[in-house]
């Protein structure tokens, strides 16, 4: 992987160039991919992430929005103290050091920074994973595909042996491959915020928090009773059983 920033004026492009020669801001423009037809779906969530199917394969393109009392303010402005330090930037070269260490994430294609005087707006570009199936889809599906509850505990602990703290680390952020994750592989989506803590044992703890009230939350009521059998296979897998 080979990134590269381009910056003109108010506009930041952090990109690989070995998937991008020449990046172009239409790229990050959801209105030049509906006119090109390229829009396969919405992802499930804030409704910000867009399915494409591009020139330069499967993509995912997501605008970083606010959620909670942020979001009353303003839905898309962060505040800018600079290209080098707004997320896109920061998401994109996360996810490349995760690709380089070997871990189950999506590829970083680019990441876009446009600032608007005091603040900025950002999106990010990243190879969609295929096919794949969130934790929270299969959960609220009523279909053959289990989840693969220990193979999930062993790659969330891959990720905290490396020392990255997940600030999101829920259900719909858990992706599978075919037949749950049984036989295709399983990947963490969404490293927004995301930083490295080395030996963090009180954050890694949090993030399985978040993650267990995540499944409270998505756990259907036709599968009542079965949450902490599920969420014990995921402990064992965690702890390296």
């Amino acid at each position: 992987m080979n990134l590269k920033i381009e910056q003109t004026g108010s506009l930041a492009i952090v990109y690989d160039a070995d998937c991008l020669q020449q990046p172009a801001p239409e790229l990050f423009d959801a209105d030049y991919w509906r006119r090109t037809g390229s829009i396969r779906e919405m992802a499930p969530g804030r409704g910000n992430a867009l399915m494409l199917e591009t020139a330069f394969g499967p993509l995912v393109m997501r605008a970083y929005l606010r959620g909670g009392w942020a979001a009353h303010f303003s839905r898309d402005r962060y505040l800018f103290t600079g290209f080098d330090r707004s997320r896109p930037v920061a998401e994109v070269r996360m996810l490349a050091e995760l690709t380089r260490q070997g871990l189950p994430v999506p590829r970083p294609v680019a990441g876009q920074c446009l600032r608007h005087g005091l603040t900025y707006t950002a999106v990010l570009l990243t190879r969609r994973i295929m096919p794949a199936y969130s934790l929270a889809e299969l959960l609220q599906q009523n279909t053959e595909m289990e989840p693969d509850w220990l193979r999930t505990g062993r790659c969330i602990r891959r990720f905290h042996d490396a020392g990255v703290i997940h600030p999101d680390l829920n259900a719909r952020n858990i992706l599978f491959g075919e037949h749950g994750g049984r036989q295709g592989d399983i990947h963490l989506v969404d490293f927004d915020r995301a930083f490295f803590r080395q030996g963090a044992k009180r954050l890694f703890r949090s993030n399985l928090q978040c993650l267990q009230r995540s499944l409270q939350k998505f756990w259907p009521q036709w599968r009542a009773g079965e949450l902490p059998a599920c969420w014990g296979q995921l402990v064992k897998g965690y702890n390296g059983q």
